[in-house]
């Protein structure tokens, strides 16, 4: 970026009635000048930074954030552009399946929202996730936020059965070849089919 001082030389040379030699009391003036409008224009520039949430990486995440009634689930500053770029999204046509699942995985949500066998009823699965993931209060609180009120939520959470580990390893040998342990075993996900 050109400095500022420059600028101001380059516009007051062509007057030639300043002495704009490195050292004159003009130049040191001008210096002074620019000095100041360099730290305005990296201000400005830092604000614009931040007014976009493509580019901000501080005080910008921070004010969006303030706006919604909780933070997403994130850990880097690229997550938490995406989440957030997720949760403007919702709108009054955001609530079909494809939108909402959008909306959850931008949010950095490692959920499946998939429609019931009733109207107004949804289940949520937890993909290659064991029994109840880990801080599920937090994540029922963003799930329901992101949800239309009136959907009743069933979540589904998952375990291996015995059926399901005897057909892995049908002897107790093959199971502990394996080096799982028995909570290894119920957890075990391996050609474990999704709800499309």
């Amino acid at each position: 970026m050109a400095r500022f001082e420059d600028y101001l030389v380059s516009l007051l040379r062509p007057l030639g009635v300043y002495d704009l030699r490195e050292g004159a009391i003009n130049r040191g003036e001008l210096a002074a000048y620019g000095a100041r409008l360099d730290w305005g224009a990296g201000e400005l520039d830092g604000t614009a930074r931040e007014m976009n949430l493509a580019t901000a990486e501080g005080f910008g995440l921070e004010r969006i954030e303030g706006l919604l009634p909780y933070r997403p689930v994130c850990e880097t500053v690229q997550q938490r552009r995406d989440a957030l770029a997720a949760l403007l999204r919702i709108g009054g046509d955001s609530f079909t399946p494809e939108a909402i699942n959008d909306t959850m995985q931008g949010c950095g949500l490692n959920v499946l929202v998939r429609e019931g066998d009733r109207p107004g009823y949804v289940k949520v699965y937890f993909p290659n996730v064991a029994g109840i993931p880990g801080g599920f209060d937090r994540l029922r609180a963003i799930i329901e936020e992101i949800l239309p009120s009136h959907v009743d939520i069933t979540y589904v959470f998952w375990y291996n059965t015995w059926e399901e580990v005897a057909g892995r390893h049908p002897t107790w040998g093959e199971a502990a070849d394996t080096g799982l342990s028995w909570y290894g075993l119920a957890i075990e996900n391996e050609g474990l089919d999704w709800p499309d």
